[in-house]
C-alpha cells in the first residue's frame, strides 16, 4: 500500500503504531501529506499557511517514543500561537507573528505530532462557514460545491480529504461540531476549562471558546485529549479531572443509559426531515445498544437565551479588536469585512452594566438547563439545521446586502439596537445553525456524531451532550456507535489515492 493510501486510510493512532513498529518512517508521512495537500487544497481551499519545509525538519528529530510521533497534524490559524508563525485569523487585519508558543502547540509537539499547515477560518471565527475575503471560500471534500463548515472548515477539510488523520480546532458557538457534523468527523467540543489557552488568553468570550480537535475516530479524539488536556499554571481554572483516561473510557461500551433527546428549534426556525432523520437514527443507535431514550424539552432555551448569546459575541468582537488595534498600532476597522464592521460596532454599543446582566441570565439558564437534565447520562440534539449548505448560501444579498451596506456606509448600526431588527440579524446568521451555541454558554462537552448520510450522499452529524466535565461518557457512548454503524470506513470521493 502506497505511503498516501495508509495515510488516506487510518487514523493518528494507526499511523503512529505503524512508525513505531519501523513500518514507515515520519518524513514519510510528512512528505506524503505535503504531496496530497498540494494535490487536494486547489479544489478545497483549506490551507491558510503551509509550514512544509518546518515540518520536513520536524520529521528528522521526533522523538519515536512520543505517542503520536511523526503523525502530520493541522492547527487552526486563530486562537492559536506558533512561534515565528503569522497568526492571520482569517482576516486582512495585520497578522500577528508571536514569540512564543501556546501551551497547546507545546504539547502537540511534545506528543509527536508534526504541523504541516495553519488551516483556514472565517474571519476572527464569525460565521459558521469559512468564507472570508481574506481566503475565499474553503470546501467539502464531498462536494466541493458545499461547504465543509466553520469556523474550524480548513481543519475539517483537510482531515476529510485524507491529508491530514487529525486537526486542531476551537469552538465558541459550534465551530468544532458544525464542520464535523458537514464533513463526517467526530468533534469533541471539551468542557470549559479542560484545555488551556494560555499564554496567548486566560479565556476567549468569556470563556465560551475552548480549544480540541476533528478527527477521523472516536480514539483519536480521546487519544489527543489525554495529551492535550490539564491546568496549566497560568489558567485561571480547570475542568474537573477525569476519572480514568479518555482512551479507556473510548475502549468500553457503556451499558444502560439514560438518554434524553431534545428536537425543538431553540429560535422557531424550520428543520429540515433530513436533520430529523439524523438525530432519529442516532436515537436508535442508542436504543439498539441498550440504552433508554426518551424525547425532552428544554424550556429555558428559546429565542431570548440565543439572542444574549449573540450579544455577549458581538461585545466580545468589539473588545478583541480593541486589543488588535492597540497591536498593530493603527485602527482595523477599515480592513475589516463589512459584517465583522457591523457586529464590532454594534459590540461597542453595549453597556458594561447590560452586558453583566446577559451574562447573569446566560449563566442562570445554564444551571437551570444543567439542574433540568441532571438525570440524563447523555442528550442528543442537533447541529445543523439543513444539510450542508451551497458555498456562499450565507452571502448577503438583496435586500439584505442593501440594509447591511447602509447600516454600515451611514453608521446606522445604532439600529440594531432595536430587538426586532436585532431578532432578524440573529435568524439570518444562525439559521443554519441552532443548538450548539448552547454548550458554549453552559461549558458543557458534547460531541459530533458522523452517523448519517443525506439522500445526495453529504454528510449530517448530530451531537451527543454531556454532564460538565464528564467527556469520558461521551467517548464510550460515541466509540459505540461508531463500531454500530461503520462510519469509521467513510471517506470522501475526493482525489481517490493511488496504491
Amino acid at each position: 500500500m502506497s505511503i498516501e493510501k495508509l495515510l488516506w486510510s487510518q487514523d493518528a493512532t494507526g499511523l503512529a503504531e505503524l512508525v513505531r513498529d519501523g513500518e514507515v518512517e515520519p518524513r514519510e508521512l510528512v512528505d506524503a501529506a505535503i504531496a496530497r495537500a498540494e494535490k487536494v487544497n486547489p479544489e478545497i481551499n483549506a490551507i491558510a499557511t503551509p509550514l512544509f519545509e518546518r515540518a520536513r525538519a520536524m520529521a528528522t528529530k521526533v522523538d519515536r517514543n512520543a505517542p503520536l510521533a511523526g503523525v502530520p497534524f493541522a492547527l487552526k490559524d486563530l486562537g492559536l500561537a506558533v512561534k515565528g508563525v503569522p497568526t492571520r485569523h482569517g482576516s486582512r487585519v495585520p497578522p500577528f507573528t508571536p514569540d512564543f508558543d501556546s501551551v497547546l502547540t507545546e504539547r502537540y509537539v511534545a506528543a509527536g505530532l508534526i504541523p504541516i499547515a495553519m488551516s483556514t477560518t472565517p474571519e476572527f471565527g464569525l460565521k459558521l462557514m469559512t468564507e472570508s475575503a481574506a481566503f475565499g471560500a474553503t470546501r467539502s471534500p464531498w462536494d466541493v460545491n458545499h461547504t465543509s463548515g466553520g469556523s474550524s472548515g480548513g481543519a475539517a477539510a483537510l482531515v476529510a480529504a485524507g491529508v491530514v488523520p487529525a486537526a486542531h480546532a476551537s469552538d465558541g458557538g459550534g465551530s468544532i461540531r458544525v464542520p464535523a457534523a458537514t464533513t463526517g468527523l467526530v468533534g469533541m467540543k471539551v468542557s470549559r476549562g479542560r484545555v488551556p489557552a494560555t499564554p496567548l488568553a486566560s479565556e476567549t468570550w468569556f470563556g465560551f471558546v475552548v480549544d480540541h480537535a476533528v478527527t477521523r475516530s472516536v480514539r483519536d479524539s480521546a487519544l489527543l485529549l489525554d495529551l492535550c488536556h490539564g491546568p496549566d499554571a497560568l489558567a485561571p481554572y480547570g475542568a474537573r479531572p477525569p476519572k480514568g483516561t479518555f482512551s479507556q473510557a473510548a475502549a468500553r461500551d457503556p451499558a444502560g443509559l439514560s438518554i434524553g433527546l431534545f428536537r425543538r428549534s431553540p429560535l422557531g426556525l424550520e428543520v429540515s426531515s433530513e436533520t430529523d432523520a439524523a438525530l432519529d437514527h442516532a436515537a436508535d443507535l442508542a436504543r439498539e445498544a441498550g440504552h433508554l431514550v426518551e424525547e425532552i424539552d428544554l424550556p429555558m432555551i428559546g429565542r431570548a437565551f440565543m439572542a444574549d448569546f449573540c450579544r455577549v459575541v458581538t461585545a466580545s468582537i468589539a473588545g478583541l479588536l480593541r486589543t488588535e488595534a492597540a497591536r498593530s498600532g493603527h485602527a482595523v476597522l477599515p480592513d475589516l469585512e463589512r459584517a465583522t464592521r457591523l457586529l464590532a460596532r454594534l459590540g461597542d454599543l453595549i453597556p458594561a452594566g447590560e452586558l453583566y446582566a446577559t451574562l447573569d441570565r446566560l449563566h442562570a439558564a445554564s444551571r437551570a438547563l444543567i439542574a433540568h437534565t441532571a438525570k440524563y447520562d447523555a442528550v442528543l440534539m442537533p447541529i445543523i439545521a439543513h444539510p450542508p449548505l451551497a458555498v456562499g448560501a450565507m452571502d448577503a444579498r438583496g435586500a439584505d446586502e442593501f440594509l447591511e451596506k447602509a447600516l454600515d456606509s451611514l453608521r446606522l448600526t445604532r439600529l440594531l439596537r432595536i430587538d426586532a431588527l436585532f431578532g432578524q440579524l440573529m435568524d439570518k446568521s444562525l439559521w443554519f445553525t441552532h443548538w450548539p451555541a448552547i454548550q458554549n454558554v453552559t461549558g458543557q462537552p458534547a460531541i459530533a456524531l458522523p452517523v448519517h448520510v443525506t439522500a445526495e450522499g453529504l454528510p449530517l452529524g448530530i451531537q451527543a451532550v454531556g454532564r460538565p466535565g464528564d467527556e469520558e461518557t461521551l467517548f464510550s457512548l460515541a466509540a459505540q456507535m461508531e463500531r454500530q454503524s461503520g462510519w469509521l470506513h467513510r471517506r470522501a470521493p475526493l482525489i481517490l489515492p493511488e496504491g
